[in-house]
């Protein structure tokens, strides 16, 4: 098996004194902030003094026990904020240099069994396994496929509005069932898409206002304002052929509703 921190002394990148960070998030999430390359200013900003350390190796959960390596940084320094609602603490940090080659192409291996997020290195760092090493740095432009698409309501927005290729072709090309989940409650919507623009097109609407002009979403919105879309996160449960019909496709959505049962614990009304 190999370590990360094996590929990392590889590197003659010292650790030192080192916390790991387990970087997760449900509304503007680490790794859109990676795709977008504002990681940086994403993890600077702590509700607690989390970093007290000489240095940070940063992981940012892909799929259950999956974390793309978010490079090293060096703790330079940190401040104290507060406004009138709250108070954080603003770091300051700098990338160690000589990982590029690592940084955003490295899957790791950790299943956690715990919610803490920040962890002592000292204790974890041999639990850290490379499972994979991607030939590029991965790039939200890359589809998953459609039985590992679970994304953000942001990096939903983030796909169709900039209208990325291997997204809006995998997407269009296909009919299906899908999921919105709110991550604030645990609550399920199953929905359909067929016709011409299949999945991609459905989804686009969502983009778009939020609820997907769909009536108990729609309902949600207005009674908890049109940011709790921001909770929302996408799966695919499903597809079909693109040319299957509406009558086909809404037979699979029915299954699926009562399979999740979201109907009555849900947010479908029908």
């Amino acid at each position: 098996m190999l370590r990360l921190c094996d590929l990392i002394a590889a590197a003659n990148v010292p650790l030192g004194r080192f916390k790991i960070h387990l970087a997760t998030g449900s509304s503007d999430t680490p790794l859109l902030a990676f795709f977008e390359g504002r990681f940086k200013d994403w993890q600077e900003h702590q509700t607690r003094k989390n970093f007290q350390c000489d240095k940070i190796v940063s992981l940012i959960q892909r799929y259950a026990d999956k974390w793309l390596f978010a490079g090293v940084w060096s703790v330079v320094g940190v401040t104290a904020r507060t406004n009138e609602r709250k108070t954080w603490f603003q770091y300051s940090t700098s990338e160690v240099p000589g990982l590029d080659h690592l940084t955003g192409r490295v899957i790791v291996s950790f299943p956690r069994t715990f919610r803490q997020s920040y962890l002592k290195g000292s204790r974890f760092a041999d639990k850290l396994i490379v499972s994979q090493v991607l030939e590029e740095r991965l790039s939200m432009s890359d589809f998953p496929g459609y039985s590992s698409v679970r994304i953000t309501y942001a990096e939903l927005r983030h796909i169709v509005s900039r209208n990325l290729t291997t997204w809006r072709s995998a997407l269009r090309s296909v009919a299906g069932v899908y999921l919105v989940a709110d991550t604030s409650c645990g609550k399920h919507y199953v929905g359909s898409a067929y016709g011409a623009e299949g999945i991609w097109g459905r989804w686009s609407a969502y983009a778009s206002v939020g609820h997907g002009h769909n009536t108990e979403l729609r309902k949600l919105l207005v009674e908890k304002g049109d940011s709790h879309a921001k909770h929302f996160q996408f799966a695919i449960l499903e597809i079909c052929d693109i040319m299957a019909t509406r009558d086909e496709v809404l037979s699979r959505e029915a299954h699926w509703k009562r399979a999740l049962l979201s109907r009555g614990f849900g947010y479908n009304s029908n």
